[in-house]
């Protein structure tokens, strides 16, 4: 190059240099604009499968609404995900390579394991927040998980709305706890005892099983002994409520049987056969099939999916609007989307509208959303329908 050619080049540089210096917001512009990205780590095969495809069908189908209708202010939310298999460590590791590719805002887990095994790594780097699959009770302390968050009641709130429920229907009542024996089945339990003798109702029995076990006679006999008015049922998916439930009635119980949210997707209750009808359970969001009330959310996604869409994707299209929510709180307050901001921005949510979600405007307290409904099994419409009004703790 020769000395002119480095002198105007020179001169360039220095007025392109003055330029940006004139302008900064240009190059703020240029960042401000950058797509702001969910991570993910998803179980869409292995024993999890059925909720992992769920959540990644709601969250993709949230996005897509979203981004659709222009994002914040022009930024659209990207999902980057994979499959996990639920296991912890295939978790971990994704978790670490997705967040060493992109520059990630928020972050869904797909286990209890995986949101306490993460937890050290989020506070060190200060600038995800994170929800999940679960809602353990431990996750509900934001002094030890700051930068986390269940989206619905966590697993003693959940015991809180139905042992209400029970207390109002019939005061007094005997009420039996059947759990695995499984951290997941133990969770609530300490709780629901204290929450039984403080609104009056008695203990009836409490008894606890394997996760999936098939035989359960001796058990049931210590049930129909103990004549509850309501068996909760915690800790399971399927097995073994449906033996449990059979056999009962055979013995002539009359128990009022219920679960919480894993035994209550309606496909699930359905598949007990004609001995759950009436059925009972807890569930913080609106079935698919829901029509009772105006629900323009829901109408959306009829029209998007017209075939029923479980409660995990429930779970996870409202976690999309919520991430989506804490953003566009902290960008119109002019803030960095740091863990910190973005956990402030999600805990200002007060009264706010799910689009039928939730049938009642949401408050996020601490790291919940403590509300639910009761619904009841109705086997001749082969639906999940309402049996109170929506209980907020």
């Amino acid at each position: 190059m020769t000395k002119p050619q480095t002198s105007q080049l020179r001169r360039q540089m220095l007025m392109a240099a003055g330029a940006a210096l004139a302008n900064p917001i240009t190059s703020v512009y240029a960042q401000a604009n950058d797509d702001i990205v969910l991570g993910g780590s998803i179980p869409l095969t292995g024993v999890f499968a059925f909720a992992g495809v769920g959540v990644n069908a709601g969250i993709n189908d949230y996005l897509k609404i979203f981004n659709d209708a222009g994002g914040i202010k022009g930024r659209k939310i990207k999902f980057v995900h994979e499959d996990t298999g639920y296991k912890v460590d295939v978790s971990v590791a994704t978790f670490k390579k997705i967040t060493s590719q992109n520059k990630i805002n928020f972050y869904y887990g797909d286990s209890t394991a995986f949101s306490k095994t993460i937890n050290p790594e989020l506070d060190r780097m200060g600038n995800i927040l994170m929800a999940g699959a679960s809602f353990a009770t431990e996750l509900n302390d934001p002094v030890k998980y700051p930068n986390q968050f269940i989206v619905g009641p966590d697993y003693s709130e959940m015991m809180g709305i139905l042992l209400r429920f029970i207390a109002k229907e019939k005061p007094g009542a005997k009420v039996a706890l059947v759990h695995s024996d499984s951290e997941f089945g133990r969770d609530p339990i300490d709780e629901a005892e204290a929450l039984i003798k403080t609104l009056g109702l008695n203990l009836a029995v409490k008894i606890m099983t394997p996760a999936g076990s098939v035989d359960v006679s001796t058990e049931v006999i210590k049930l129909r002994r103990a004549a509850p008015d309501y068996t909760i049922f915690h800790g399971y998916i399927l097995a073994p409520i449906p033996e449990f439930i059979n056999q009962g009635k055979q013995m002539g119980m009359t128990t009022k049987w219920m679960g919480t949210f894993w035994t209550m997707d309606s496909s699930t209750v359905m598949k007990m056969g004609e001995a759950a009808d009436g059925f009972m359970g807890v569930m913080p969001y609106r079935y698919y099939y829901d029509t009772a009330a105006k629900a323009p959310m829901l109408d959306k996604i009829r029209q998007m999916r017209p075939e029923y869409q479980s409660v995990p994707y429930m779970q996870g299209f409202l976690a999309a609007m919520l991430f989506a929510e804490a953003a566009k709180r902290t960008i119109e307050a002019k803030k960095e989307l740091t863990g910190k901001n973005l956990k402030a921005s999600l805990n200002s949510i007060k009264d706010f509208d799910t689009g039928g979600l939730i049938g009642v405007p949401i408050t996020i307290r601490g790291n919940s959303i403590p509300v639910g409904r009761i619904y009841k099994a109705d086997m001749k419409q082969q639906k999940m329908v309402a049996a109170s009004d929506w209980i907020s703790l």
